[in-house]
């Protein structure tokens, strides 16, 4: 069969419906809401949210497919002559009730032009509030053995991205403990859109073993109030990374998407405490965990 534009946008449906089904599951009391929106210049999508859960404080599983004119801006960002795009994808943020329990986002996307263009990226990252090594490589396990069944050389060229790319330049800190990034992948790296599109799908399903995983245990430890009151202020810099550097935030207002689905990336609920300062062991740990390059896996 031919892989086209229609057969990756049916694949990334599924793949929303899979994973909310595994979510519910896995969350066992709270169910996903859904509301189908239409772009007014062409497109639409599916926005999932899920929240009050025994796991879940609050999370999205979005599926969108746009098209139409290149927006100026993006053409501007991306080096590229004025034709039409399409663009669809999955993309999830899980914001846990137990402080304890990290926050993960997956994203997978395709993009393509009507000059021939076309790209994948995506990627999965993980963002402690408390930063457990072993837990740390056993999400980084996850995922070079997904990399690793497509090249040797993928685990650590997207690692060193995702380090690079989740970085919250003006606290000088990563997001959280990382995972792998990886944009723009096309016919330029000497593969054909098939491998590419083979590889994106094993990132994808790897989601849930590796959240599974990275919530056992975790999610049933006991948490004290100043537990919660670290894990607001973590949120913060999830925030701040979010609406200054992340270029899908960007994208999806660039192009008109919906935004109550571009922001539901965003948690319940935040604090900004002025100049705060960690007040434990292992939140300063976690702060001195938070650099580019620690290879989680031999630790």
């Amino acid at each position: 069969m031919e892989l086209t534009k229609e057969s990756i946008a049916e694949w990334f449906k599924k793949l929303q419906n899979d994973i909310c089904f595994s979510l519910e599951k896995l969350d066992g009391k709270s169910k996903f809401v859904e509301d189908e929106w239409e772009r007014s210049e062409g497109g639409g999508g599916r926005s999932r949210a899920i929240q009050g859960g025994n796991l879940i404080e609050k999370g999205g599983v979005n599926f969108s497919a746009v098209s139409g004119p290149t927006p100026e801006k993006i053409l501007q960002a991306l080096n590229l002559s004025q034709a039409e795009f399409f663009a669809t994808g999955v993309s999830i943020v899980l914001h846990p009730e137990n402080p304890w329990v990290p926050i993960i986002h997956m994203n997978v996307r395709y993009f393509e032009m009507s000059n021939g263009v076309w790209w994948f990226g995506g990627g999965i990252d993980l963002t402690p509030h408390f930063v457990i090594p072993d837990k740390a490589k056993s999400f980084h396990q996850h995922l070079q053995s997904t990399c690793d069944k497509h090249s040797p050389n993928f685990y650590h060229k997207f690692k060193s991205w995702a380090d690079d790319y989740f970085f919250v330049k003006h606290r000088n800190e990563t997001r959280g403990i990382g995972g792998i990034f990886f944009d723009k992948l096309g016919d330029k790296e000497g593969r054909s859109k098939e491998e590419q599109w083979s590889f994106v799908k094993d990132v994808a399903e790897t989601f849930i073993p590796a959240y599974q995983d990275a919530v056992q245990r975790l999610r049933d430890e006991k948490w004290a109030i100043e537990d919660k009151k670290w894990q607001k202020i973590r949120r913060g810099r999830y925030v701040e990374f979010n609406l200054v550097h992340d270029k899908g935030t960007k994208f999806g207002l660039d192009t008109n998407g919906r935004t109550e689905s571009i922001l539901m990336s965003l948690p319940p609920e935040v604090n900004w405490e002025y100049s705060h300062q960690p007040t434990t062991d292992l939140q300063r740990e976690t702060l001195a965990s938070l650099k580019k390059g620690i290879d989680w896996i031999n630790a």
